[in-house]
């Protein structure tokens, strides 16, 4: 018998060391670096085509390369098109992370039920019996999908020869595990290597190949870092599991951005497209209520419509409290030292609550202009109109400072409805005859005379 071979992997970063050590040199982490069984087998997991040539590849000059735009799959889900820059890349690599129970699993199972291509779903922590009731309660029924449940890469990829499958699921990465290194699934050595035979499989028949991953408490994805790497596309499913809503963010894209977003909401019948963000993050009420301000962000391509909540009230104890859901402390507290400085509001005895409505978080500066609003809105009691919307930066003299791509913000403002738009005097707007009017604003003091008096 061959002698067993082995190695130490730390287990966040997956750098490969000689012997065991406390500290891992490369992320700074104790007691992470474990030993694993690293023996291979002589064989290759996934073979070329036979009827490939063999030759291998020539370079090529840059203007030879053929330019034609690369035809995507559409995936007949308009957020997931959207956040992939407009369908999946035959070839590519894609990786979905999430918390768990936020509904990975729901959402792509839902798309390969639905796609027009034939779909292999490969689960390795459902049976085929769960994954049909599972099935039942999202579509009807699909002629398309074929379901397997299996861990084993070498028999994964006979299936597929067998199948012939257009688009590959596997459910997840870290259940894998491949005859050829001698470690328990989830380890960094299965992942690195059932990722890279996944690869290779993806790279030589133009098959994409999604992948879902499991991720730590930290909010990372599980394993070593050069998974991510590896992989052509990054996806990340957020939101709080006793919400209804979901976002989909690109973390890494290399066949489009990875500023766009994606809004579902799930439901019993599984998770449904929200193509007007905006009506869902406003809430509809009837009175005024003082407090509340709405602001005009960008996520990627897509303008959205938010709504701000603030709540001032006399400490109660010495230290006055500063509480913030969806939106940086740290700018929370210089925009309140703003209006102390320099406009002159009595806030440093006060306690300050600031909430994002809809379970999202935003760090684009523009609805500055709104927090301020709404903070000076609940201090006075009086309400901020029902048609009043803002979007400017606050620098620390007190100036509302322009944003980018005022002309979109302005626009989704007036589709919804709006009245006014607060917006920065030093903007360049390029719109000509607007149905809404435009309040432009020099400084916080400008923005208090017209709302308050």
């Amino acid at each position: 018998m061959s002698k067993v071979k082995t190695s130490f992997f730390c287990q966040n970063c997956g750098t490969q060391y000689a012997k065991w050590q406390g500290q891992c040199n490369a992320c700074k982490e104790w007691n992470t670096i474990a030993e694993e069984i690293i023996q291979k087998q002589e064989k290759v997991a996934w073979k070329s085509e036979p009827t490939s040539t063999g030759k291998a590849p020539k370079p090529l000059k840059i203007n030879e390369i053929d330019s034609a735009l690369e035809i995507r799959m559409d995936t007949t889900d308009g957020e997931l098109n959207r956040v992939l820059g407009g369908g999946i890349v035959p070839g590519s690599l894609t990786l979905l992370g999430g918390e768990p129970g936020i509904g990975k699993s729901t959402l792509l199972l839902q798309i390969s039920l639905k796609l027009p291509y034939k779909t292999l779903y490969v689960s390795g922590e459902e049976s085929q019996k769960q994954i049909k009731m599972r099935a039942e309660r999202i579509t009807p029924s699909s002629e398309n999908c074929y379901i397997l449940t299996e861990t084993k890469t070498q028999n994964i990829f006979k299936q597929i020869e067998a199948i012939q499958p257009e688009i590959v699921i596997i459910d997840s990465i870290q259940t894998l595990h491949t005859d050829y290194i001698e470690s328990t699934a989830g380890s960094i050595s299965q992942i690195r290597e059932t990722t890279a035979e996944l690869i290779k499989f993806a790279k030589e028949t133009n098959i994409p190949v999604i992948l879902i991953g499991h991720i730590t408490k930290d909010g990372n994805i599980a394993g070593p870092k050069i998974l991510e790497h590896m992989v052509d596309t990054v996806l990340q499913f957020e939101g709080d599991r006793n919400h209804i809503y979901r976002i989909l963010r690109s973390l890494k894209n290399r066949f489009g951005s990875t500023s766009e977003l994606g809004i579902y909401e799930m439901l019993g019948s599984g998770l449904r497209e929200v193509s007007n963000p905006s009506e869902i993050l406003i809430s509809h009420k009837d009175e005024e209520l003082s407090g509340t301000a709405i602001a005009t962000t960008l996520e990627g391509m897509r303008p959205l419509m938010i709504e701000i909540q603030s709540l001032v009230s006399t400490a109660v104890y010495g230290t006055p409290q500063r509480s913030t859901t969806g939106y940086n402390a740290k700018r929370l507290n210089m925009i309140l030292a703003v209006l102390e400085k320099r406009a002159g509001f009595r806030l440093g005895a006060k306690d300050v609550f600031l909430n994002v409505t809809g379970g999202i978080s935003v760090d684009d500066p523009a609805i500055d202009l709104a927090v301020v609003a709404a903070i000076l809105s609940s201090n006075e009691d009086i309400p901020v109109g029902k048609g009043f919307c803002f979007a400017g930066e606050v620098g620390l003299s007190g100036e509302i400072r322009p944003v980018n791509r005022v002309d979109q913000r302005i626009q989704e403002a007036e589709k919804l409805g709006f009245d006014t738009i607060f917006v920065s005097k030093y903007n360049k707007i390029a719109l000509k005859n607007t149905g809404i009017k435009i309040e432009l604003v020099a400084k916080i003091e400008d923005v208090a005379s017209i709302l308050f008096g």
